[in-house]
């Protein structure tokens, strides 16, 4: 339940046409709900911007629909990160418009309408193998109501691929770059453009990436003085700040 809903709820047992004991149901659950296995906050909307985010490793299947159900039932869009096709199969038959992107193992259901940003958000990835990265940070990007353009496979190895797209990436709010290997393509564009770039190591490379760990190292040295880290394949770390930083860019706080 975000603000609007609650100021909603206030108008209607104001204006009578909902009892004061309604009310009270609806409120019950707030600010947190306690399953049992989980405590799902159902303030999170109103405090940060929207709902909490189901991560799915580590819960069974079981759980995962449990903790769907709760937050689906306050109205807002649902987001569940790192799922598998057994949770989405079984999430579907409660939610049938709910939608798997298998790359991104991202399940998301839409339950109000898009009202998408006016400013638009730049997501680059580096190779066709971050691609599961950059679809991770695509769908958290849509799901959070954000304008967005992709750039995919446009990675240093052939840089004038990039360098294509150097007019339209200057008008973004905002840059996410993904990139395993050596980690170079944020600082190539963080060169290229005035809004923050916004970096993700990936974990593609061979041996000596260490799992990523060579990208984060390089992306943390990056020259670029706008460049910065989230960790790991956390694609939807960075779709989730990316779309804090267009909002405010959309009120004229941030740099065009």
């Amino acid at each position: 339940m975000n603000q609007a809903d609650i100021k909603n709820l206030l108008e209607n047992v104001a204006h009578g046409s909902l009892s004061v004991n309604d009310a009270m149901a609806r409120l019950r659950s707030l600010p947190f709900e306690d399953l049992g296995f989980a405590k799902v906050d159902h303030h999170r909307s109103l405090r940060c911007g929207f709902p909490e985010v189901v991560f799915c490793p580590g819960k069974t299947t079981e759980q995962t629909v449990e903790i769907f159900k709760r937050l689906a039932q306050n109205g807002g869009n649902i987001l569940a990160t790192r799922a598998n096709e057994e949770k989405y199969l079984a999430v579907k038959p409660h939610f049938p418009q709910a939608r798997f992107n298998q790359s991104a193992g991202c399940i998301t259901l839409r339950q109000k309408q898009a009202q998408l940003s006016s400013a638009t958000i730049g997501l680059i990835c580096a190779g066709t193998s971050d691609l599961p990265i950059a679809e991770e940070t695509r769908e958290t990007l849509e799901i959070m109501d954000q304008r967005v353009e992709t750039y995919y496979d446009v990675g240093v190895a052939g840089i004038h691929r990039l360098l294509a797209a150097g007019k339209r990436l200057q008008q973004m709010s905002v840059v996410v770059v993904i990139a395993g290997m050596e980690g170079a393509l944020p600082s190539v564009v963080g060169g290229m453009i005035s809004a923050p770039v916004i970096a993700v190591p990936t974990s593609v490379g061979y041996g000596a990436s260490f799992q990523g760990l060579a990208a984060l190292l390089g992306m943390l040295n990056s020259c670029a003085a706008n460049v910065t880290v989230v960790n790991i394949d956390n694609g939807f770390g960075a779709g989730y700040v990316a779309a804090l930083i267009n909002r405010l860019a959309e009120k004229g706080t941030v740099c065009p």
